[in-house]
Parts: C-alpha cells; sequence; structure tokens
C-alpha cells in the first residue's frame, strides 16, 4: 500500500503511481467529512478508474457525518474508506479528529459501526501506538479490541505513538521511536484481524522481510521520494509479472494524460511536481530534477516539457553508447 499523504497522494500522483504499480493499494489524501459535505465533491472525489484500487481516507468524528461520507465513497466507486486515527497536527485535533480519536476509543467503534451501516466498502482505521502518556501496549490493545468490535476488521498502524503538543506532524513522523514489534504482537493477540504495518519502511526488500509478522506493509515518503522503487511490487507481492516499464516509459505514458487534463485547464505545475523522484538515486537525477523546474516554469509550458527530456536522455544514451 501506499499512505495517505496530505498534498501529495492527489489525483494526478495516483495515476502517475499507477503506470509503475498495477496492483499496489492507493489512497487518497485525507478529506474532512465537512469538505466532502459541503464542499465541491467532483473536484474533491473524482478519480480516473485506471488509479483503481483506491481508497478514500476520512477526517472527522461524527458518526453520522462520516456515514454519509462512507456512501458517498461507495457511490463514487472507491474500494474502501478508511478513517483517520493517526494525523497529529494541531488543525486536525481542533476538529477533533485524527490522533486525538486515540484517547476516545468507544467514539471511534460508533463512527465505525454508522459507517459500515451506510456502506458495503470495506470500513478500515489507520491509527498510530499511542498518543502523549496513553501509550502502553495494554492501552493500544483495548483500542484495537474496541473499534475491531464495531466491525472494523482492518488497522493500518503506523508504528509510533503521537504527541499532540510540542512535536510538529513532521517530527512526529521521525522523532517518536518506532516499534513495529508492537504490531507483530498485535497480529498475535487478534489472529482474525488484518493488521497492515506502516512507519519506516524504505524498500520492498525490507516490505517482505515484514510479511512473515504482518498482513501487509504500507510505504509512506519513500514512494513519493522514489516513485520507481515500486516497479517490482507487482511481481513480489501480487505474482504479476509483466514487463517492467522503464522510467523513459513511464513518462511516455503520462504524456497523453498530462495533455488531457491541461486541456481541462489542470496548471501543469499540479501534475509534474510529484515526478521529480522519479531518477532518485540514478545517474541524471539532479539533471533532471533541473528540466523540470526550469522548462515547466516556463510561459505557455506543456507536455513538451516531457517530450523533450525523452530526447535528451536518447541523445546521452547514443553517446555513452558511441
Amino acid at each position: 500500500m501506499v499512505a495517505p499523504m496530505l498534498d501529495w497522494t492527489d489525483r494526478h500522483f495516483r495515476f502517475f503511481l499507477r503506470l509503475i504499480t498495477h496492483h499496489t493499494l492507493l489512497y487518497s489524501e485525507m478529506i474532512t467529512t465537512q469538505a466532502i459535505l459541503h464542499g465541491d465533491q467532483e473536484r474533491l472525489l473524482e478519480f480516473n478508474p485506471k488509479e483503481k484500487p483506491l481508497a478514500l481516507q476520512l477526517g472527522g468524528s461524527c458518526p453520522r457525518s462520516l456515514a454519509k461520507c462512507a456512501a458517498i465513497a461507495w457511490q463514487w466507486g472507491y474500494d474502501e474508506v478508511n478513517l483517520n486515527v493517526g494525523c497529529p497536527s494541531d488543525r486536525v485535533q481542533k476538529g477533533r479528529f485524527g490522533a486525538c480519536l486515540m484517547k476516545e476509543p468507544q467514539l471511534v467503534a460508533d463512527c465505525i459501526a454508522a459507517m459500515r451501516a451506510k456502506t458495503q466498502l470495506p470500513v478500515t482505521v489507520k491509527c498510530r501506538l499511542g498518543v502523549d502518556d496513553r501509550d502502553s501496549y495494554e492501552q493500544l490493545a483495548e483500542f484495537i479490541q474496541t473499534v475491531s468490535s464495531a466491525g472494523c476488521q482492518a488497522f493500518i498502524v503506523h508504528a509510533r505513538k503521537a504527541w499532540l503538543s510540542g512535536l510538529s506532524p513532521k517530527d512526529n513522523r521521525t522523532i517518536p521511536p518506532l516499534r513495529h514489534e508492537w504490531v507483530f504482537r498485535l497480529k498475535k493477540d487478534f489472529p482474525s484481524l488484518t493488521l497492515i504495518l506502516n512507519g519506516g519502511v524504505t524498500g520492498l526488500s525490507e516490505a517482505q522481510s515484514l510479511l512473515p509478522e504482518v498482513d501487509g506493509v504500507m510505504i509512506g515518503r519513500a514512494a513519493y521520494q522514489n516513485p520507481y522503487l515500486l516497479s517490482r511490487a507487482d511481481s513480489l507481492f501480487f505474482h504479476d509479472n509483466h514487463p517492467l516499464p522503464s522510467r523513459e516509459q513511464v513518462l511516455e505514458s503520462y504524456m497523453p494524460y498530462v495533455e488531457a487534463r491541461l486541456n481541462e485547464g489542470v496548471r501543469l505545475h499540479n501534475m509534474l511536481r510529484h515526478l521529480s523522484g522519479l531518477y532518485h538515486g540514478q545517474p541524471g537525477a539532479r539533471l533532471w530534477r533541473r528540466h523540470l523546474t526550469e522548462q515547466a516554469s516556463q510561459a505557455g509550458a506543456g507536455a513538451e516539457v516531457l517530450k523533450t527530456w525523452l530526447n535528451k536522455k536518447s541523445a546521452m544514451r547514443a553517446l555513452a553508447d558511441a
């Protein structure tokens, strides 16, 4: 799975990822219930069918509102609806959702029950190990027990606690120590539940090594910073040995999408900003990032930015061969 990441896992990045991996489950950014119920649903929820399988992550704590949004997710054709119980930002706390809900397991259970009553989609929870001083394994197990009793069968656990004050959301992703062993223990204590491990996983080999202990692995920032690492996910995890596309083939496949969205009025920057990590760790990575920065910002720039790069790469390859 690729984690829901605010401002990163938008529809353009998801389409781009789908050119690299066919089967990895993708997630939307977290969208609040109020935004869906009172905002522009088409702008917030629309996706290309090629992005599937795709889950919608919701932020909220009102069972009635979450139930309405779960029904809407079903109507829009999502494959899963996920409740965010892990985000520690101040703004999220003020809305009484995210990680602070770990202090209210019964409320989370009520939300899950209400959502399940209004949709046939799987309803899942993404949470932390704990928050503030509510951070013992026993309290985590109590949370899982309470919420699963409402019918939640799958939990994605970011294997760090969260501090609701004193640490920024960025620091909360790195400073609290990782405790993968707690997620392993949850799987042993709740064998009938689906337990997905998230947090600190940076590659597919590491993900493979974790699978004997859990049911799945979610990768976040590493997949954004180096999206091509997912190119082997289909063969390693889903037994699909289709030919791997090269990075250049991925860009060629992305060009028609860019052209179509430009015709709809989407800004070029919105679609190309997610591509900077495509050559992560490869010769020419810095040249690629500079090309995007310089070419995509020019007035009237379009999909030819990618075509120019492909021509440049072809010339570089020919020169190297010579």
